[in-house]
């Protein structure tokens, strides 16, 4: 792949991260100014990853029939107009449907970065273009994060809006044409879970998905009530998430390559546990900004993890897989939003508890399978 096309594609990643996290800082933000509750506020997260979760299942087939470079550039258009409509919205009912929005045409840009990264990039590299590429998207998370501490929220909607317009031109002069491999769209997602690695890898995306943005959403609320603590520092301690996730990716696409996909996937649930088992006390703030550090790189070891288990799979699965990656992960990361918003309205303390469970049942539930090729 070359170098521009790659800067490219991190670029558009960038853009659609850029509010990703931040918006789950800004519930309490949102709620104040709309006067609802931060539980009401708190659907402007799910809104967004439960339609992207079933719109990524599109993008993946359309690459067949269609050029990857004309999807893209319609996608990120209507994607930057869901922005723009976001930031000025006049009450919370506009700003739920410019983020619904936002998660159908934004669900285009990870699939089809998985599938270019696939299909140009050599197995043995693969690891560290994945890591590169997500690291881009959490540089964008973070920096969303930091500034949705000091600017209004509305401008954390806008940037991103002008960014992609901006992007466009750069995007239709220099991206290259992708020729599609057909003429026919055809969607087949039953075919791909007759093969029993791709089912266990998807089972195991769905599970920890869910459990990890069933957790990471509601940590500003959680901050926000039992901290006491202001709009700035609750941005800064989820800006830690995605400071350590730059290095996570990084550091866990290389480890991928070097000491396996299995290993690294295992090593981040493990810190993932750590971070779990800790934020059921009530600890200093230093002590809540290290949890936050572990607990970014623990996802993103796991999740580099994956991604790039998911490029070692045959070319004629990689489509469908790269759309049920995004696909699976958001619809189980709204699921267990709403799921655990549920526990937390009762205790928060018990959400921590029935999470972290998940998590360490689900260390043991993948394991090494060395003749998978992993």
């Amino acid at each position: 792949m070359k170098r521009l096309t790659f800067i490219i594609l991190c670029l558009e990643g960038a853009i659609l991260s850029f509010n990703v996290a931040a918006s789950a800082a800004l519930i309490p933000s949102v709620a104040a100014e709309f006067s609802v509750s931060e539980f009401v506020a708190g659907r402007l997260v799910w809104l967004y990853m439960i339609p992207y979760g079933f719109a990524a299942l599109f993008y993946g087939p359309l690459v067949r029939v269609f050029d990857a470079k004309k999807i893209e550039l319609l996608c990120l258009f209507l994607f930057s107009i869901a922005n723009l409509t976001a930031a000025f919205s006049k009450n919370i009912f506009t700003l739920f449907a410019a983020r619904l929005f936002m998660g159908a045409f934004g669900a285009s840009v990870i699939p089809l970065a998985l599938i270019l990264i696939a299909q140009a990039t050599h197995s043995e590299k693969r690891g560290k273009s994945v890591g590169i590429f997500f690291a881009s998207t959490f540089i964008a998370s973070l920096a969303g994060l930091f500034l949705s501490g000091i600017l209004n929220w509305r401008l954390i909607f806008l940037l991103p809006a002008v960014s992609g317009f901006l992007l466009l031109p750069l995007m239709y002069f220099y991206l290259p044409h992708f020729a599609p491999e057909n003429k026919k769209f055809v969607i087949n997602y039953i075919e791909p879970f007759k093969n029993k690695v791709i089912l266990y890898i998807f089972t195991y995306i769905f599970i920890i998905s869910m459990l990890y943005h069933g957790l990471q959403q509601w940590l500003s609320v959680y901050f926000s009530t039992q901290y006491k603590i202001g709009q700035f520092a609750i941005s800064m301690l989820i800006t830690l998430t995605s400071l350590s996730g730059i290095f996570g990716e990084t550091i866990g696409g290389i480890l991928s390559d070097k000491i396996g996909r299995i290993k690294t996937v295992n090593l981040g649930i493990l810190l993932m546990i750590v971070s779990v088992a800790l934020l059921i006390f009530k600890v200093p703030i230093f002590i809540l900004a290290l949890i936050m550090i572990i607990w970014g790189l623990g996802w993103t070891f796991n999740h580099a993890g994956i991604s790039t288990m998911l490029t070692d799979l045959p070319k004629k699965f990689l489509h469908e897989a790269a759309s049920l990656n995004s696909s699976v992960r958001f619809i189980s990361g709204g699921i267990g939003m709403v799921l655990c918003g549920l526990v937390m309205k009762e205790s928060f303390k018990l959400g921590f508890l029935i999470f972290g469970a998940g998590l360490i049942s689900l260390l043991f539930f993948i394991k090494p399978r060395e003749q998978n090729g992993y």
